[in-house]
């Protein structure tokens, strides 16, 4: 007898250790989604008042040239050209850091902190349902604030977590307040938002299924 407990006790200390054990839950926020911002340099700084409404103008002139062949807006744009490279700005030049300036700040608005990735985190947010059952949500968007996605323009993908929870949250209408426990998973998403009128997409770049969600306030 004593041999066949020592035996059940040398296997107890051999078990992998329980999920709780393994990863106690890291209390985050929002911004801690978002990993550090880069820094962009601006071309743009050094300009004058006037000289960036030239460049806004360019851009207006050459899209109504382009779209309707006005022949009266390419001469403008023509001109205001003439006038900027006079001052030895570069309009294109100009124009194309613009570009790779709204490409990064897209790509910061998606990236993932690889810092929590894997990890179990505890997050608080408000659910946006996504599917209904029994008037609980089964699968939702936790979003940081009341109205995201809805009656304002969306959050940064990175501040956009899609949850799949098949034991469902009981939900009284939208924005339900919640604590979520799970580990974070970095998986880009595009998830539909129904609205009165219609429905939109919505860009999401994490993911989780938790093992825990609690009332806010709870």
């Amino acid at each position: 007898m004593f041999r066949i407990l020592r035996l059940l006790t040398m296997l107890a200390c051999l078990a992998p250790p329980t999920l709780a054990q393994a990863s106690e839950p890291r209390d985050i926020s929002w911004d801690m989604l978002a990993p550090p911002a880069a820094t962009i340099k601006n071309p743009f700084a050094a300009l004058a008042d006037e000289q960036l409404d030239a460049l806004r103008r360019i851009l207006r002139l050459e899209a109504r040239a382009a779209r309707d062949g006005d022949a009266d807006a390419r001469a403008g744009a023509e001109a205001l050209r003439a006038e900027l490279a006079e001052a030895g700005i570069d309009v294109d030049g100009l124009f194309a850091a613009r570009l790779a300036i709204m490409k990064e700040r897209e790509e910061a608005a998606t990236a993932v902190n690889e810092d929590l990735v894997g990890g179990t985190v505890r997050i608080p947010g408000y659910v946006l349902p996504l599917d209904l059952k029994d008037r609980k949500a089964v699968e939702f968007l936790l979003v940081p604030t009341v109205g995201a996605c809805v009656h304002t323009p969306p959050p940064p993908a990175n501040q956009i977590v899609h949850v799949v929870y098949p034991e469902g949250v009981e939900v009284n209408g939208l924005f339900t307040p919640v604590w979520i426990t799970g580990a974070m998973i970095a998986l880009s998403s595009v998830q539909e938002v129904g609205y009165v009128d219609g429905q939109a997409p919505v860009s999401v770049s994490y993911s989780m299924q938790p093992i825990l969600v609690e009332k806010y306030g709870d």
